[in-house]
């Protein structure tokens, strides 16, 4: 499809999402809202998905008419089985998305159907490979809550709006690639939606899609596939799924990530389902990854990507076991109990593959702080760990206005030295937020390919000047800003001075000459 087409469509989609959330969310809180539009337009893509697959089957075996919706359900019940195996869970035929929509105005207990269907799909994976993946994944979309009004027929109104505000999202009435994109982008730019409206609370999980699409590249540069990719502090996924737009899903082995907060990592498995991602083809896991990480199994990753939380308080030094721990270990200390950020990077570089790049966004005090933190990164670099460190803009993310950086870390580099990127004047001002243009990308990925030191943007640095420099990693302490004042030549300057002068006195004479006339005519 003809790009313009596809970015006119996007826009006019994003319009119409917009409007729905605003009209649909009266006074329940945005942040809060969002579990609903999300969970529902989930609810609409699986029934689609799961429709358009068993359909295709059919019609490709000669069954022309065909349609699933239309089933009875005892006629659907011989295919769930293999369908479970297939797509992960099943969905009977009156409880597909369209056919509760069509009765939802007549239903007088929708709620009890909607907590009904919901617990029948998660079920419907119990005792098979995807149960982990389906488990748990409506338990935000609470639809006895209180927050869609103090009675169930208010409450049921709501969901009557609902279902039909993400039913008449124009999202491709044939299920086909265009309108899995288009799912996929409007969940993207509904978690944008909300996360800029919600500032702080929302901010921490979301990581803007230029920016993630930076750090996919990075760590796939002279790469058509990747092995695994892995985020340790997940977030919603959209980290994650860069890798699929910029390889391609085919290309990628595997989706790994862990995340700490319940809602969140709902979100981040809905996103999965959502981009058409097999339930086989991720893994995502809830909990602490610092304390807790699930993923020993399938480490090393040949592409970590992620954006940890700053500066976050975490056990450290307090809890005698973690020195021992094979993550933190080698650097001989832990990081400060109020700061964990070099904690999350002493775990990414543990858990990636010996060919593999990580690309890591960081609270820039990380870079030259004293005490712990400077000892961690002594340790990095002298085992030769730090590939490149690029200063990004101030005001990307979501939440805070800080410049933050990004650190590249690999194991099999050719060289000893680091390279430093002063990225801090690429973006364009979009709303209230600088974004990084296709451009802006461009010459930030261009440098780190090339790995050359040019004037005011690059510098490459041996390991050892660092050493020396107290292994400070901050870039403006390699890149030499360029000096925009204006240069001034003394000795002209000098010379016009003197006209002045010269000329003042000529006018001191003058003036001297006129009060003299003046008075002698008294």
């Amino acid at each position: 499809m003809d790009q313009h087409v596809k970015e006119q469509q996007r826009a006019e989609l994003h319009k119409t999402i917009w409007q729905v959330a605003n009209d649909l969310r009266g006074s329940v809180d945005g942040w809060d809202f969002k579990s609903y539009v999300l969970g529902m337009l989930f609810y609409r893509f699986i029934s689609e998905n799961l429709t358009s697959y068993i359909n295709t089957g059919e019609h490709e075996a000669g069954n022309a008419e065909f349609d699933f919706a239309q089933l009875a359900d005892d006629e659907a019940e011989f295919a769930r089985e293999e369908i479970v195996k297939e797509k992960g869970f099943f969905i009977r035929p009156s409880e597909l998305f369209e056919n509760v929509r069509k009765n939802a105005p007549q239903d007088e207990n929708l709620n009890e159907t909607l907590e009904r269907i919901f617990k029948g799909i998660e079920g419907s994976a119990t005792g098979t490979d995807s149960e982990d993946d389906l488990n748990g994944l409506f338990d935000d979309l609470n639809v006895n809550s209180s927050k869609l009004g103090n009675t169930v027929a208010k409450r049921n109104a709501k969901m009557v709006k609902l279902l039909d505000a993400i039913g008449d999202l124009p999202l491709g009435g044939k299920f086909s690639d265009n309108s899995i994109d288009l799912f996929g982008d409007a969940y993207e730019y509904l978690m944008q939606m909300y996360a800029s409206s919600a500032g702080k609370s929302g901010g921490e999980y979301y990581t803007p899609q230029e920016v993630s699409e930076l750090l996919a590249k990075i760590t796939t540069v002279g790469k058509t596939r990747v092995n695994k990719v892995y985020d340790p502090a997940a977030g919603s996924g959209s980290l994650l799924l860069k890798f699929a737009k910029v390889l391609g899903k085919e290309n990628v082995g595997g989706f790994y990530g862990q995340e700490i907060n319940l809602t969140t990592y709902n979100l981040a498995r809905i996103n999965m389902f959502l981009h058409d991602i097999n339930y086989e083809n991720f893994d995502l896991a809830l909990g602490d990854t610092l304390l807790d990480p699930h993923h020993w199994d399938d480490e090393p990753f040949e592409a970590i990507v992620s954006n940890p939380p700053y500066s976050i308080k975490w056990e450290g030094d307090a809890n005698p076991i973690l020195i021992n721990d094979p993550r933190y270990a080698p650097a001989g200390v832990l990081a400060p109990k109020s700061k964990a950020d070099l904690a999350f990077t002493m775990h990414m570089l543990h858990w990636l593959a010996t060919n593999g790049t990580a690309a890591i966004v960081e609270f820039p005090g990380v870079l030259y702080r004293g005490g712990a933190e400077k000892k961690i990164r002594k340790y990095l670099i002298d085992n030769n760990y730090v590939d490149t460190v690029i200063q990004l803009p101030a005001d990307l993310f979501f939440g805070t206005t800080i410049a933050t950086c990004i650190i590249v870390l690999k194991k099999s580099k050719k060289t000893n030295d680091v390279l430093f990127i002063d990225g801090s004047a690429e973006f364009v001002r979009g709303g209230n937020k600088n974004k990084l243009s296709d451009d802006n990308q461009k010459n930030l990925l261009d440098a780190f390919t090339k790995r050359e030191s040019s004037d005011h943007f690059a510098t490459l640095v041996e390991n050892s000047a660092i050493a020396a420099n107290d292994y400070n990693i901050a870039v403006s302490s390699y890149v030499e800003a360029e000096d925009t004042r204006e240069v001034i030549d003394i000795t002209e300057l000098n010379a016009r001075i003197e006209q002045i002068v010269a000329r003042q006195a000529e006018l001191r004479t003058s003036i001297d000459a006129i009060v003299a006339d003046l008075e002698g005519a008294k």
